[in-house]
C-alpha cells in the first residue's frame, strides 16, 4: 500500500513532538504470550513489546448513517466480527462490556437497546434487562427462533434499522473467550453510562462479574482493561493487578462535567494517582497537544489512540513516529496492511523523515512508500 507524503502543516503543533522517538518494531504479528505473560503484578512503566493495532469493536464499528459500506459490513461486537478481524495481523480486538441485571457480562456498545413492536419504538437499558432478553434481539443461534428486530439511535437522535451485510447473534464475554482466535488479545472496555452516577458498590458488582469471567477463561490470552469512567478504571486496578488498566479520554475534544476527563494532563494525574498503566486518547486531542506525549512518557505511561482519523494510513504512521504505541482502528484490513508496509520499508522511510533544528517534523518527497 503506497502512502502519501505527510507534511508538518497537515498536523497542528508538531513542533512539540519529542525528538528522541525511535522506530523499533518487533516483527511478530501478535503481542507475544500475553500482556502480562507471567501473571505477576503489572506495575507502572508498562510498555507494549511492539507497535500495536487494535480492531475497534472487532473488525470495525457500525455507522448505519454512513454511505461507506465498509462501516456496515459485519455486525460490530460479535464473534463473527472478532474472528474476521483476527484473520489480519492485528494484536488486539477492542470491545465494550456491560453487565445484565442478572449479573452476566455481555458485549454491547450502546447504553440502550432499541426494537420496534407493532410500530412502536421501544428502548431498554442494557443493564436493566436479563441475559435471556438481551440475547433475544437480532439473529438467533437457533434458526427456529425469531429475534426481535434491532434499531439504533445515533448521537443526533436519528433512529436507523440495524442493517448490515453480515448480521449475526449478540454474544457474552464468556463466548468471546471460548470462540475467538486465542492468539488475539482483548482490550476489554468497561462500559458505563456517562449520564449516571455510580456508587462504589454498583461499580464493584459489575467489575467483579467481569473479572470472574476473565480469570476463569483468559488462559494466557493478552488482556488489557480500559474505561472512560475514571472511578471504574481506578477500581479495576484495585481489584486486580494481573492485567494493565488504561484510562480512556477524549482529551478535551468534548466537554465533560468530570474534570478528570477534561484533558490529557488530567488523564495523566488519574493514572499516576491510581497506579494505572496507560492512556487511550482520541487522536485529535493528541495532535492538538502533542507536547503531552513527552509528559506521558516521562510519567512512564503507555499511550494508545482511537478515533476516525486512525482509518487514514498516513495518520497511523505519523503517530508511530511521534511515539504513540498503538492505534484502535475500524478499517482493520487497510491499516494492518499499511503497518506491515511500514515495517518492511522501515529503514527507507526513516531516511525520508527528519527533525529540523527548530524541532519541526520534515518529510522528504523521495521514497515511493511516502508517495
Amino acid at each position: 500500500m503506497a502512502l502519501k507524503a505527510v507534511h508538518v502543516s497537515d498536523v497542528p503543533n508538531l513542533d512539540q513532538v519529542p525528538g528522541n522517538v525511535t522506530l523499533n518494531y518487533l516483527h511478530s504479528p501478535r503481542v507475544c504470550k500475553g500482556v502480562n505473560e507471567d501473571c505477576d503484578e503489572t506495575k507502572s512503566g508498562y510498555k507494549f513489546p511492539k507497535f500495536v493495532v487494535m480492531g475497534h469493536r472487532g473488525s470495525g464499528m457500525n455507522m448505519l448513517q454512513s454511505s461507506d459500506q465498509r462501516m456496515k459490513s459485519i455486525k460490530e461486537n460479535t464473534i463473527l466480527s472478532f474472528n474476521a478481524a483476527a484473520r489480519h495481523p492485528l494484536d488486539f480486538i477492542e470491545f465494550d462490556v456491560q453487565v445484565t441485571r442478572d449479573g452476566c457480562p455481555v458485549i454491547f456498545h450502546d447504553n440502550f437497546i432499541f426494537t420496534k413492536d407493532e410500530g412502536e419504538i421501544i428502548e431498554k437499558r442494557v443493564t436493566d434487562i436479563t441475559l435471556a432478553e438481551f440475547l433475544s434481539y437480532g439473529p438467533q443461534n437457533d434458526p427456529e427462533n425469531v429475534g426481535k428486530p434491532m434499531l439504533r439511535k445515533t448521537k443526533d437522535g436519528r433512529i436507523f434499522e440495524w442493517k448490515v451485510e453480515k448480521d449475526t447473534p449478540l454474544c457474552t464475554l464468556q463466548e468471546a473467550f471460548e470462540k475467538v482466535d486465542q492468539s488475539v488479545g482483548f482490550n476489554v472496555e468497561l462500559k458505563f453510562d456517562d449520564q449516571l452516577v455510580y456508587t462504589e458498590e454498583e461499580l464493584t458488582h459489575a467489575l467483579e462479574a467481569i473479572l470472574k469471567v476473565v480469570f476463569e477463561h483468559a488462559q494466557g490470552r493478552p488482556i488489557m482493561f480500559s474505561s472512560f469512567q475514571p472511578d471504574a478504571a481506578l477500581l479495576i486496578r484495585k481489584l486486580q493487578s494481573t492485567y494493565p488498566v488504561f484510562f480512556l479520554t477524549n482529551g478535551g475534544a468534548q466537554t465533560c462535567t468530570d474534570v478528570r476527563r477534561s484533558s490529557l494532563d488530567e488523564a495523566i494525574k488519574v493514572c499516576l494517582a491510581g497506579g494505572l498503566q496507560g492512556i487511550v486518547s482520541e487522536v485529535r486531542a493528541i495532535f492538538k497537544n502533542p507536547g503531552a506525549i513527552k509528559k506521558i512518557k516521562e510519567a512512564k505511561l503507555c499511550l494508545v489512540s482511537y478515533g476516525e482519523l486512525n482509518n487514514v494510513p498516513e495518520v497511523v504512521y505519523m503517530q508511530r513516529f511521534m511515539g504513540i504505541e498503538g492505534v484502535i482502528v475500524d478499517l482493520v484490513s487497510e491499516i494492518t496492511e499499511a503497518v506491515s508496509d511500514f515495517i518492511k520499508n522501515e529503514e527507507e522511510i526513516k531516511e525520508e523523515i527528519v527533525f529540523a533544528e527548530d524541532g519541526k517534523l520534515l518529510v522528504k518527497n523521495k521514497s515511493p512508500i511516502l508517495k
